[in-house]
């Protein structure tokens, strides 16, 4: 088969350019100027323009543009969440005033089963936009957006940005963000943020058959040179693989949606001398915790409330024990989620300041290797032995009968392979990758067994 006939082959609909371009500018941006909208054009008509699948704006008015630059209230935030929810076809039932704990959890299965449960009966669904979330394991799963919750997430990086140090102001003509992936196929677009002075924003695909030519992605990097770097490991670290790095000068990093390795980490620390902030969040949840170093995650000051409980059981684990984290999520009003099961987990921990924190977060897996002696060990043990020996990514699976097949990114491959012979004592074979996409696209899974726990 050809290229063309694979390409074709592969080809999304959805991805298709201007497969959904309904609105307006002057409907996506009701406050835009004459400057935004000549920006807006630039960055649409530059000459190494990658090529924009979509169209897309905040659709904020004036009143919601100072609105979004505020967090929410937090006081009593709760006992209010928990009325919200009882305005939805899942909780109408539940009585007046029901502790939280008195709640069931839910999972990502009930959201798929039926999502109209979950969205308020008076929601003001004019407000609504929709977003994907395919997830690392089950079907995707379409969410309505708030479009203020949305924007306010711009100015939640802001304020972590200043927290860890760095400071990101409109200035001039830079982006203020440009928001990374690495795929065949992606929703790409350019934006304007209307409440940070009409500034550019875009969503690039790093993937070299998004760009005219393969010079292109580099000089537009650089005539763009954004402040705020967002992306998941794998797309950040082809920045670096690409030596694309030397065309930007963020003032901030944030990466999410994988696991972000300590190396990985030096690595974009030493490249752009800037804070590296570490998100944890789910687009169901929103950001739950961050962390500016290789310490917990710090749950966020916001409308979210951790637990962490028994996998199998809605009770919650012993104080510092590990188990899976369930999440009630405020931020948006028409998804108001209670006792969310997010098949992650780690430890809730105490910060020296008196803060919570997640410690030993192992996203959407409490893998445990059946070692050559009969005891399991847990996934986090590997992470600190494959993370010491400068490993950026992996993925290690374990077949029915013990053997162990481990793909690492980086790293010493021979103190490894003895690393994890001396924890697990199993038949074990490592292969090296150059870089993380080398372990597929999307989201890997970092860890898997075949072994019954």
């Amino acid at each position: 088969m050809s290229d063309p006939d694979l390409a074709g082959a592969l080809a999304l609909a959805e991805y298709a350019q201007g497969e959904a371009a309904v609105l307006s500018d002057a409907e996506r941006w009701p406050t835009i100027d004459r400057e935004g909208s000549a920006r807006l054009s630039r960055w649409r008509a530059h000459p190494d323009a990658p090529h924009w699948t979509h169209a897309t704006g905040d659709r904020l008015t004036a009143e919601q543009v100072e609105r979004v630059r505020r967090p929410l209230p937090i006081d009593g935030w709760l006992e209010e969440h928990l009325a919200t929810a009882r305005r939805t076809l899942r909780y109408r039932g539940m009585p007046a005033g029901s502790a939280l704990e008195e709640h069931p959890t839910i999972s990502r299965t009930d959201l798929v089963d039926d999502l109209a449960a979950f969205v308020p009966l008076d929601a003001d669904l004019s407000r609504m936009l929709h977003g994907t979330s395919s997830g690392s394991t089950g079907a995707a799963l379409l969410i309505p957006d708030d479009v203020e919750e949305v924007a306010r997430g711009f100015h939640l990086l802001l304020s972590l940005a200043e927290r860890a140090g760095a400071t990101v102001v409109a200035d001039g003509e830079r982006m203020a963000v440009a928001n990374l992936v690495f795929q065949r196929q992606a929703f790409t677009y350019v934006s304007v943020i209307s409440s940070f002075a009409h500034r550019a924003m875009a969503r690039l695909n790093l993937h070299p058959s998004a760009w005219p030519e393969p010079a292109a992605r580099t000089r537009f990097l650089a005539d763009a040179d954004p402040q705020i770097l967002s992306g998941h490991p794998t797309s950040l670290a082809e920045l670096l693989d690409a030596g694309l790095d030397s065309a930007l000068h963020p003032a901030v990093v944030f990466s999410g949606a994988m696991a972000l390795s300590a190396p990985l980490r030096a690595r974009l620390e030493a490249a752009f001398a800037c804070p590296v902030i570490d998100v944890y969040g789910l687009h169901e949840t929103r950001p739950i915790a961050a962390r500016a170093d290789a310490g917990p995650f710090r749950i966020l000051d916001r409308r979210v409330h951790v637990e962490v409980l028994d996998p199998r059981r809605d009770v919650a684990v012993s104080p510092g024990e590990m188990g899976e984290i369930v999440v009630t999520a405020g931020e948006n009003p028409l998804l108001p989620l209670v006792r969310y099961r997010t098949g992650d987990h780690g430890r809730l921990v105490t910060l020296a300041d008196g803060t919570q924190g997640i410690a030993d977060l192992e996203g959407r897996e409490n893998t445990r290797f059946l070692a050559a002696d009969g005891t399991l060990v847990p996934c986090v043990e590997l992470t600190q032995q494959l993370q010491s020996h400068g490993a950026e990514g992996w993925s290690i699976a374990q077949d029915s009968d013990g053997e162990i097949s481990a793909t690492i990114v980086a790293g010493d491959q021979r103190a490894i392979r003895t690393a994890l012979h001396v924890l697990l004592g199993q038949p074990l074979t490592v292969r090296r990758v150059a870089r993380p996409i080398d372990l597929g696209e999307g989201k890997p899974r970092r860890y898997r067994s075949a072994v019954p726990d």
